[in-house]
């Protein structure tokens, strides 16, 4: 049977409402994030050398990493269903935007998180009013243009199509649906509809529900 090692408020929950669409049969080991460092417990490290989430075990298989997850469960439980045929141009949106997931827009949005937890915690006040112009010219520089940039081509794209591969649901919406519900928990795509309305057709869905109910706390639904 297939277990996922879940961690709280993570990237796991994309693959629990994937394992619920599937309608696979599947076991949840919870794991919790360190209360002072959100970071994942060592004891996943049990389970993967690097130690972090999500990761799931199938008999004696071991995949880590949302996408690869997500690809090796869509070909070994659903073939054809979640993959569109190769070399459509259903297939190249679903690739691209497969990779676009986390290659393109998450990196940005880490580092904002991670400038907004320094920010919080710069201290004496002259030290954190240094550290806030040094944060804000290194965001408006590089990591706030790409970031707005993504943000705007995704909102276009999804004006136009219902799901990130065109008219059906695929592989890709499943990656990049944590990025998506970051986003708007945030408050950073208020000016984005077809984004919005995009995260509400996903939490509307009865697996995602079903998912939503297993996973335990998650602050981006």
């Amino acid at each position: 049977m297939i277990q996922l090692h879940h961690l709280n408020n993570s990237r796991s929950q994309r693959i629990l409402w994937l394992l619920e669409e599937l309608g696979v049969e599947y076991e949840i080991k919870h794991y919790q994030r360190n209360p002072k460092t959100s970071l994942a417990p060592d004891e996943l490290k049990q389970i993967h050398p690097l130690g972090r989430s999500p990761v799931i075990t199938d008999g004696e298989i071991v995949v880590a990493e949302s996408g690869a997850i997500i690809e090796y469960l869509v070909n070994t439980y659903a073939p054809n269903q979640y993959i569109p045929s190769i070399n459509t141009e259903q297939w190249r949106q679903y690739s691209f935007w497969m990779h676009f997931a986390e290659g393109s827009l998450m990196p940005p949005m880490l580092v904002k998180m991670i400038f907004g937890k320094a920010r919080a915690q710069a201290k004496p006040f002259f030290v954190k009013m240094i550290a806030n112009k040094l944060l804000d010219k290194i965001m408006a520089a590089y990591f706030g243009p790409n970031l707005d940039a993504s943000i705007k081509y995704v909102e276009k794209h999804l004006a136009l199509n219902a799901w990130f591969a065109g008219d059906n649901i695929s592989a890709a919406d499943f990656q990049m649906s944590f990025q998506l519900e970051a986003l708007c928990a945030r408050g950073l795509v208020d000016h984005c509809p077809n984004i919005q309305a995009y995260v509400q057709r996903i939490h509307s869905r009865p697996a995602y529900q079903q998912g939503l109910s297993k996973g335990g706390q998650y602050d981006y639904a």
